[in-house]
């Protein structure tokens, strides 16, 4: 969406404005408004000629130019019906030296989750990349792939899912005992959104950083993996466009407040306070999950003492796993 054509559909939420007014706002003339009103149309904006004036009245449900508008936060939009990867994207740009970017498609055919696992990313969910520049050292990235899992969660409660975090960036549905099975007792619960974070820098200094999201939105749950499930599942469709703008918004109010980050995540979790299996790249750590640490590591308390883990696969165990 060009500047001027924001600026149209900024100028047109506002109420009805008359052509004339608009050109004289803008500083272009009236036929170049004709022409955004007719771009903005064929985006899925109604825009109805009125005695008045342009009347906005109906906004498409999804896409850049949607999401952009009322959008709460220092980001452009760039939006595709289709993507290998929105991550992939979002590299691309940050190596032309954008920043914040948010990368969003309907569909991506070439996606992928933590560790290289198959990741299935249909129309209708929300696959997102967002493209940042902080000014942290490299050590400081998990504490934002931490602030997507809170932003995620958050909106995804708001949409009337009850979702929680388990460590570090699973965003899950908790099921009840005689729910589990093999697919989601680990796990912790269902899979609803995950999160991969990629980033490129120096010792001291991050370059650029990718922070990818992936939430199965209005999904059939039975065209998702085993152990997954959707919004559409569990609440109902939700309006993509407002739901993004709400994740969107909750990650950069976590970005520019960092303190914030690890409380909220502990509010959300379904780790803390579960016994816990974690395989690091030094061994397996079992026990009572007791904390999140800056900038993101897990505290387990062990029958050897407490052992901070600042990376590893997490399972969630029952009592009689842990115990024997």
């Amino acid at each position: 969406m060009s500047d001027t054509q924001r600026a149209v559909l900024a100028a047109l939420s506002e109420g009805i404005v008359s052509g004339p007014v608009l050109a004289e706002e803008l500083d272009i003339s009236r036929a170049a408004v004709w022409k955004q009103i007719e771009a903005l149309r064929a985006d899925g904006f109604v825009v109805e000629s009125t005695d008045a004036g342009y009347e906005l009245v109906d906004v498409p449900e999804f896409g850049g130019a949607a999401v952009s508008l009322g959008l709460d936060a220092p980001v452009t939009v760039e939006y595709h019906d289709e993507l290998g990867s929105t991550n992939d994207r979002g590299r691309e740009l940050a190596a032309e030296g954008a920043a914040d970017v948010a990368v969003l498609a309907d569909e991506q055919v070439g996606s992928r989750g933590r560790l290289n696992r198959e990741w299935t990313a249909p129309s209708g969910g929300v696959w997102l990349s967002l493209v940042l520049r902080p000014e942290r050292p490299p050590a400081h990235v998990p504490l934002f792939t931490l602030a997507a899992a809170v932003a995620t969660t958050k909106a995804a409660r708001e949409a009337g899912v009850p979702a929680e975090i388990k460590w570090p960036n699973d965003v899950l549905v908790p099921v009840d005992g005689d729910e589990s099975n093999d697919d989601t007792l680990g796990r912790g619960g269902r899979k609803l959104a995950g999160i991969l974070t990629e980033m490129e820098g120096e010792a001291d200094r991050v370059s650029w950083l990718v922070v990818g999201i992936g939430v199965n939105a209005n999904i059939d749950a039975e065209t998702l993996p085993a152990g997954a499930t959707s919004i559409r599942e569990e609440a109902g469709d939700v309006e993509r466009r407002l739901f993004v703008q709400r994740l969107v918004e909750e990650f950069y109010a976590l970005r520019d407040d960092s303190e914030a980050v690890l409380p909220a995540w502990r509010e959300y979790s379904a780790t803390l306070g579960r016994r816990v299996r974690v395989e690091t790249p030094g061994g397996v750590v079992e026990g009572e999950a007791v904390d999140v640490v800056h900038p993101g590591a897990l505290v387990v308390d062990t029958d050897e003492g407490e052992v901070t883990v600042h990376a590893g696969d997490c399972e969630h165990l029952r009592s009689a796993e842990f115990d024997g």
